[in-house]
C-alpha cells in the first residue's frame, strides 16, 4: 500500500520485541507494568500490548479515560494537581487516585475514602540530564520530600508513587538510587500495600541487565511486602515507530539542505525542546546535510547528518524512534498536514488507521 507521506509507522514485530521482555519481568520479578499515556497513547495499538501489560498509568483526566475505556485492565490516575470539577470522574474511571501533595489529600479525602489512594514522593535525587525533566529540581512541585509530613496522612493513603528516573539506561545507577531511596523513606514503606517506582527506565534496552533489575524489583517488594508498579513509557514502545517523510527540496546554502514533508515543531517536538538531533537509517558518509521541517520557524532542523550521498527530491526517509512523545505532542503550527497514524502488521501487511484533513484542523480550533 502506498501511503502519502508523512505518517507515523508503528511497527508491530519491532514492538513485541519490548512487549516479550515487559512480560519476562512481569514473570520474574512480579512486578506489575502499566502503560504511561503521557509517553504514548495511540489505542489502535492497545490491543496488541493488552496481554503484556497490567493496564494504564495517566496524567490527567482525559487520559484516565482513554486507558479505562481503549486499554482496560488496571488504570492509575494521577495528576499535579486535581481540580473539584475533576474528581468525581477521576474515581469513576481509576483503580488507584495518586495526589501529588499532603494538601491534595486531604482536599479530597471524603471524596476517595472507598478507593485505594496513593501520594507522590519526592526523594530529591534523580538520573535527569535534563533541567526541564528533572523531577527533583530546586523547588520542585512534584510530590512530597518530608517522610514525617506524610506520616501525618498516612491513614489516607496505602501507596506510594516514586518517579526520579529519566532515560536511565544505568541499572548501577537506578539500584544506587533506590538504595538512598529506602534509607529516606523506608520507615513509610512497611506502612502501605503498593509503591510505583514510575518510568524512565530503559530496562528494555539491549543491553540492559534485565535479571538483574527483575532481582532487584523482587528484593524489594518482600523487603517491604508491597506489590510494586512500574509505569514505562519510552521503555514500552522504544525503537518501534518511524516518521516516513519525503524529502520536498534539495540545494545549498553554503551548506546541503533538504526538506522535508514534516516539521520537528508540529511532529517531534522534543527534538526541539531538548535540543537533540533525529536518527536515520541512511549510509554515513562524506555529504554534510542539514535535514530541516518546512515550517517557517527558523530553527525547524531535524539534524545534521553526514551522508553517503547527497538527498535528491522525493527521496524517502525514515526518522527512527519516533514513537515516545510524538504522536501525543503532534500540533498544527503553521496548518501543516498532520502526519497519519498506519500499524505495520506482523505479517508485513501495512495498515493505515488514520488520516488527518483540513476538518480536522479547523475543528481542533474556533
Amino acid at each position: 500500500m502506498k501511503i502519502t507521506t508523512p505518517y507515523y509507522l508503528i511497527d508491530k514485530s519491532k514492538l513485541l520485541r519490548n512487549m516479550k521482555k515487559i512480560a519476562y519481568l512481569r514473570e520474574r520479578s512480579g512486578a506489575k507494568v502499566l502503560l504511561a499515556l503521557k509517553c504514548f497513547a495511540s489505542w489502535s495499538i492497545f490491543g496488541f500490548m493488552y496481554d503484556f501489560m497490567d493496564g494504564t498509568t495517566s496524567s490527567s483526566l482525559f487520559e484516565l479515560r482513554l486507558g479505562y475505556e481503549k486499554f482496560g485492565k488496571e488504570t492509575h490516575a494521577y495528576s499535579v494537581a486535581w481540580a473539584n470539577h475533576e474528581i468525581d470522574a477521576a474515581i469513576h474511571y481509576a483503580d488507584k487516585v495518586i495526589f501529588n501533595s499532603i494538601s491534595q489529600v486531604r482536599r479530597f479525602q471524603h471524596k476517595t475514602r472507598l478507593i485505594p489512594c496513593g501520594l507522590r514522593l519526592n526523594p530529591e535525587i534523580s538520573s535527569s540530564a535534563f533541567h526541564l525533566a528533572d523531577p527533583v529540581c530546586p523547588f520542585s512541585r512534584l510530590g512530597e520530600k518530608d517522610p514525617e509530613k506524610v506520616k501525618e496522612v498516612i491513614h489516607h493513603i496505602n501507596g506510594f508513587m516514586i518517579h526520579n528516573n529519566c532515560e536511565n539506561s544505568n541499572f548501577s545507577l537506578f539500584n544506587k538510587m533506590l538504595d538512598e531511596i529506602e534509607k529516606k523513606f523506608s520507615n513509610l514503606f512497611s506502612m502501605v500495600e503498593w509503591i510505583s517506582l514510575g518510568g524512565g527506565i530503559h530496562f528494555t534496552g539491549g543491553n540492559y541487565p534485565l535479571d538483574a533489575f527483575a532481582d532487584r524489583l523482587k528484593k524489594f517488594s518482600e523487603t517491604y511486602g508491597v506489590t510494586i508498579y512500574l509505569e514505562p513509557g519510552e521503555a514500552s514502545i522504544s525503537n518501534s515507530t518511524t516518521l516516513e517523510v519525503t524529502v520536498l527540496d534539495s540545494f545549498n546554502n553554503g551548506k546541503n539542505i533538504a526538506i522535508i514533508d514534516s516539521s520537528v515543531e508540529a511532529h517531534m517536538l522534543d527534538l526541539l525542546i531538548y535540543r537533540e538531533n533525529a536518527r536515520l537509517s541512511l549510509k554515513v558518509g562524506p555529504h554534510e546535510t542539514l535535514v530541516c521541517g518546512k515550517s517557517c520557524l527558523a530553527g525547524d532542523i531535524f539534524g545534521i547528518f553526514f551522508l553517503s550521498e547527497k538527498l535528491k527530491i522525493d527521496d524517502r526517509l525514515s526518522i527512527q524512534d519516533a514513537g515516545g512523545y510524538t504522536i501525543v505532542k503532534k500540533n498544527w503550527f503553521n496548518g501543516l498536514a498532520m502526519p497519519a497514524i498506519v500499524i505495520k502488521e506482523l505479517d508485513g501487511m501495512i495498515r493505515l488507521i488514520r488520516t488527518f484533513d483540513y476538518k480536522d484542523y479547523m475543528t481542533s480550533l474556533s
